[in-house]
């Protein structure tokens, strides 16, 4: 067990390469432990919204799109995601919500192949199934949708499997896939693999190009702390621009949009992924937030998250294991994600009463609290503060009290 001393992680913090960041996120004395679930706002995701409502929007009106190139904002946020998931410039565009990349990425993957088979994790976050359920329904197609256990995705891609898709590190309980093993299974049988990267970029080093993946996904309000509701991302590997076509085509993915053409002609490149109108207000915070990144070294970050996360896990197991608590996250970092879930029967409850000492978590149904490990801003004393408030909440048993006993719309 490590030393549990206040001494101890303050020389944890003293000696922390990434503790200048925290300075760029205004939280003030609040422990934010939810940055999987939506991250902080950046001072410069604040700054530039002003600067883009009153200098531009304000002040140029329409002529916004010319004088400040608001058209193109989806490839210069994708080319700033690309040096954060390991893809090229021209591989990435930003747009859409997760799951309307998802349908775009997946239904342009399954229209390239006779094949009809897709495999993904049982434990897969709900809105990829509700996606590929969709997709099995308005295709026409008989597409088999195989829902497998971690340990039998492998196992189970064929010669009939047309797309692996699976979660990069699983919500819940932040167990992370072995990308590259997977994606190499894959290609073995001449599948297409489509990451979610939702609960992954911004915390954990990417490498898309060189493990081979073909498709990826991604939102950017949680590590990426582009704002509540801020546009995805898709990734197309280069290789695969031409052969893969959109099945949702919108006049932005349009080879010439402002020809206003009735027929449509892909464009080229990945601009050929976009659909609609920029979203400029909610592209220009992304674009800022991701700044915070700029010269970080992805491996530094991920040191730091291991280390915070391996210290939370064992606080939580010594201060709080007499009171039920389990560890839901594996111990191997190897497989883990950048959060801790811990599991107790009146998990919820004891949120509600953390969050209302400013302590900020999330609950996820039925008995996980999720932790998460932000380390361009949390500090290694900060769990101390963390475990030792978990602790007294569970004492004073606040399950029995009807303050907690109503629960929040949004977990």
């Amino acid at each position: 067990m490590t030393t549990i001393t206040k001494a101890f992680f303050e020389s944890l913090d003293a000696a922390d390469p990434l503790a200048p960041l925290r300075g760029q996120f205004d939280l003030g004395d609040t422990l934010y432990f939810n940055g999987n679930s939506l991250g902080p706002p950046p001072r410069s995701a604040r700054d530039r919204l002003r600067q883009v409502v009153e200098s531009q929007w304000r002040a140029g009106l329409a002529r916004g799109w010319d004088m400040h190139d608001w058209l193109h904002l989806p490839e210069r946020v994708g080319d700033r995601i690309a040096r954060l998931i390991g893809a090229a410039p021209g591989e990435v565009v930003a747009g859409d919500s997760t799951s309307v990349c998802l349908f775009k990425l997946a239904a342009a993957a399954l229209q390239s192949t006779e094949r009809a088979q897709v495999v993904t994790d049982e434990a897969n976050f709900p809105t990829d199934l509700y996606v590929l359920s969709g997709l099995r329904e308005i295709t026409g197609r008989r597409i088999e949708v195989l829902r497998r256990p971690v340990d039998r995705i492998a196992a189970s891609v064929s010669g009939q499997t047309a797309l692996v898709t699976l979660t990069h590190v699983n919500f819940k309980t932040s167990r992370m896939h072995d990308m590259p093993a997977l994606t190499a299974a894959a290609h073995d049988h001449g599948a297409l693999i489509l990451w979610d990267l939702s609960h992954s970029v911004g915390a954990v080093p990417l490498a898309l190009n060189a493990c081979g993946a073909d498709l990826a996904v991604g939102c950017t309000y949680k590590f990426l702390n582009g704002g509540p509701g801020a546009p995805a991302f898709s990734f197309v590997a280069q290789r695969h621009h031409q052969r893969l076509l959109p099945m949702l085509r919108g006049w932005m993915g349009h080879a010439s949009p402002f020809q206003f053409s009735g027929e449509y002609t892909s464009a080229s490149d990945s601009r050929r992924y976009a659909v609609g109108t920029p979203e400029v207000l909610a592209l220009s915070s992304v674009d800022a937030s991701l700044e915070v990144f700029d010269g970080i070294d992805m491996t530094v970050v991920r040191e730091k998250s291991v280390r915070m996360s391996g210290l939370l896990m064992e606080l939580i197991e010594h201060e709080c294991g007499e009171f039920g608590m389990e560890i839901a996250t594996p111990t191997d970092p190897a497989q883990r994600g950048s959060h801790v879930a811990v599991r107790h029967p009146e998990a919820c409850t004891i949120m509600q009463a953390l969050i209302a000492e400013n302590i900020i978590g999330d609950f996820r149904t039925p008995d996980l609290m999720r932790f998460a490990i932000a380390p361009l801003y949390l500090r290694y004393a900060d769990l101390l503060e963390l475990v030792a408030a978990l602790r007294k909440t569970v004492e004073t048993r606040p399950w029995e009290s009807d303050v907690f006993r109503r629960r929040a719309t949004v977990t």
